[in-house]
């Protein structure tokens, strides 16, 4: 890996376009390095995990909306929209689908000096893919690159310090993966990359207070915006420049001002793209930083024996983990039991609470507002707070991944004076967890998320798709699309009719 330091220039300063961030993500994603097998493995198993999470949330309100969108926009060869027959504008189906996946909280995550989701690069490269007739090996290696952009970006430069939302990385990102996919020449990524950095930065208030469905939408708005980004720049035209170094640009205005430098690792020359192997997915579908949290939370529940006897719950965690979803937020609407399930799965402090009355966690039940609204948790979740404790920060922005953690230490004090103390420092399918995630577990989550909304024979048929992606022809990505049955089809909501 090469280091670049990135700071702010003067307009008046010689600083050349070789020079430029942006250059140099473009000349690695032209460079045409073979994807690993660890690679190419692990990209089917999110591609695996993003179905699984689409098919749960098929029918909530904010992806019917979305799908319904995309339907408006017929379009031949076009792509498909998850569920569904038809094929549609590939970045109207990269809309509804993006919304598909990252609706719930439950695909894969990165955390370093930002946040991110990078399974959300997905839906805006196959939707493209599909579009333009693409193979399944040039899908491969354009996820490989769009994986290694967006947490190299989040490895280095943190955009939440700011109040800037960490889809100001996915953009980017997307682009640069549309154009290793679509065999693009560097100056072309170049311009694609400023347009849709420009276009995709936006505050961080969509995860904050009372969370609303946008935050389901966000991410996929970030794809859609990059892939019109990359048709205007195969078409010639350009993008604000140098978009990050500039002295209008993002780092000065955005982010630590005109005297900041930040460090973005990158593979060099020939060096292949292997970031994807350090991200993770979620096997609960929560806020990745409360994975570890409801893991320790069924632990401890047998050494309770009355929740009544509980006097106060104290999570000691990160930083990033108490003042975006603990009490460090100072967002009281985490202990409002009429909360959306936007902001539930925001809040540590709920989720802690059902985990340990339960021993369980799930995707639609631990949500439901009878489940929000008990007394008895109401009472139980409004004894917990968080702190923070500079080791577990440490050990959170750590670049070992023997020691990265995103874990607490539970302190749990009982009416008579006794005090129970465990922690846990990764989730349990965390790669170093108890029980990490590999493909069994991807057709796992796959499955019993589809069960009753996609046919057995469907099921079947998808996940030997997926697994043979490499030899997937030209025109055959819309195997990676899954129906869904129509009885369930027809249950989703009715919405108002918008515009189109």
């Amino acid at each position: 890996m090469i280091n670049h330091t990135v700071r702010t220039h003067r307009s008046s300063e010689d600083f050349p376009q070789s020079e430029h961030l942006a250059q140099k993500i473009a000349e690695m994603a032209a460079d045409p390095v073979e994807v690993p097998a660890d690679t190419q493995e692990m990209i089917i198993n999110r591609i695996i995990d993003n179905a699984a999470v689409s098919a749960a949330s098929v029918i909530r309100r904010p992806v019917t909306t979305a799908r319904r969108q995309a339907q408006a926009r017929p379009v031949q060869p076009g792509s498909t929209v998850f569920g569904i027959e038809g094929r549609f504008s590939p970045e109207w189906a990269a809309w509804a689908n993006g919304v598909a996946v990252r609706e719930l909280d439950f695909h894969d995550t990165f955390l370093a000096a930002e946040y991110s989701h990078p399974g959300d690069n997905i839906p805006a490269l196959v939707a493209v893919g599909q579009h333009v007739g693409a193979d399944g090996q040039s899908l491969i290696r354009g996820l490989a690159t769009a994986y290694e952009v967006q947490i190299d970006l989040v490895r280095g430069m943190c955009l939440h310090e700011h109040k800037i939302d960490h889809v100001a990385h996915l953009g980017p990102s997307v682009a640069v993966g549309l154009g290793t996919m679509l065999g693009l020449d560097t100056e072309t990524i170049y311009q694609a990359i400023g347009q849709a950095l420009h276009l995709t930065t936006a505050t961080r208030q969509s995860r904050k207070g009372l969370i609303s469905s946008w935050k389901a939408y966000a991410p996929a708005h970030a794809g859609k915006i990059a892939i019109e980004a990359v048709d205007r720049a195969m078409r010639g035209e350009g993008a604000p420049a140098p978009i990050w170094e500039g002295e209008d640009g993002f780092i000065a205005w955005m982010l630590s001002g005109p005297d900041a430098e930040y460090t973005i690792p990158l593979p060099g020359p020939g060096e292949a793209k292997r970031a994807i192997l350090d991200s993770y997915t979620k096997e609960h579908s929560a806020e990745y930083q409360s994975q570890a949290p409801i893991d320790l939370a069924r632990r401890m529940r047998d050494k309770i024996s009355n929740f009544d006897d509980i006097e106060s719950i104290v999570l000691h965690t990160s930083h990033h983990t108490h003042v975006v979803i603990g009490t460090g937020s100072g967002d009281p609407q985490k202990f409002d039991p009429s909360a959306s399930r936007e902001t539930l799965d925001h809040s540590v402090m709920y989720i802690f609470a059902v985990a340990l009355q339960d021993g369980t966690w799930d995707h639609e039940k631990s949500y439901a507002p009878e489940r929000a609204n008990r007394p008895d948790t109401v009472e139980l979740w409004r004894k917990i707070s968080t702190v923070e404790d500079p080791e577990w920060t440490r050990r959170y922005h750590s670049t070992d991944p023997a020691e990265k953690a995103f874990g607490a230490k539970a302190v749990i004090t009982l009416r008579n004076g006794e005090v129970i103390t465990d922690e846990l420092a990764v989730a349990d399918a965390h790669p170093l967890g108890a029980r990490p995630f590999a493909r069994d577990q991807y057709v796992g989550k796959f499955r019993s998320m589809a069960d009753g909304v996609v046919d057995a024979a469907e099921q079947d048929r998808f996940l030997t798709a997926a697994a043979q992606l490499a030899d997937i022809p030209a025109d055959g990505l819309d195997a990676l699309n899954t129906l869904v049955l129509p009885v369930v089809l027809d249950k989703a909501p009715s919405t108002p009719k918008g515009i189109f």
